[in-house]
């Protein structure tokens, strides 16, 4: 029996995905910017010369990076609620959670770009009279924070992607809309193509972009070498 394809209904229905989809952009963007954050104190702590700092960002970044993210959204959904009293919502919980495992990882990167610093940038710092926040803040970072540009973009496409585990508690992305109206309307196949057209059209411009500023960083790391 050959399957007969129709896209039809998702004509009065497109709207729903849309609606899905502007929900996966806002809750990619907050995980992604408070990531970023998070992941930039803990790779710093993970930096430091401070025992004590660095055994913080530690434990953080491998509790968390060795652990799966649906079970840390589920713990966030239902486990938060019983230790703090409140409870939170399926935004909320996503949100939370989607930062903090982004954060592990922007965390190794952050690591990575600053140990590929010199150490002569560091010497010439501290010959400045800098101490260590200001070798960070005025020397080390502004550097190493244009090389990881290329790894924050793929890290970037992999949350979105991550989003899609908000569906698991019912929050009211892109997957749980689609699974939604697949349920209703029967028809999986059709509407699951719609999703995978979606994502593909958000992500493979940003892919592509990715690539570009790798290339003309590499260009511009070239040059400077020579």
């Amino acid at each position: 029996m050959t399957y007969q394809w129709d896209f039809a209904f998702l004509l009065h229905l497109g709207p729903l995905l849309l609606k899905g989809l502007e929900n996966t952009a806002k809750l990619w963007v907050v995980a992604l910017c408070c990531g970023l954050a998070i992941g930039m104190v803990m790779g710093i702590f993970r930096s430091s010369p401070s025992r004590a700092l660095r055994l913080i960002g530690t434990v953080y970044v491998e509790t968390i990076r060795n652990t799966p993210g649906l079970v840390q959204l589920i713990w966030v959904f239902y486990a938060l609620p019983i230790l703090t009293g409140m409870q939170s919502s399926p935004w909320f919980a996503a949100s939370v959670s989607l930062s903090l495992y982004t954060g592990a990882y922007t965390a190794e990167i952050y690591r990575a770009g600053i140990a590929s610093i010199e150490l002569g940038q560091w010497e010439a710092a501290r010959a400045l009279g800098f101490g260590y926040v200001n070798q960070m803040r005025y020397v080390v970072l502004p550097q190493a924070l244009i090389r990881m540009i290329p790894a924050f973009g793929n890290r970037a496409i992999e949350l979105a992607k991550a989003t899609t585990l908000a569906s698991t508690i019912a929050f009211g992305e892109l997957l749980y809309t689609a699974k939604t109206i697949a349920e209703d309307q029967l028809r999986p196949l059709e509407t699951y193509t719609a999703v995978t057209l979606l994502f593909t059209a958000v992500l493979l411009p940003v892919s592509y972009a990715i690539v570009r500023l790798e290339k003309r960083l590499g260009k511009k790391g070239s040059l400077h070498r020579d």
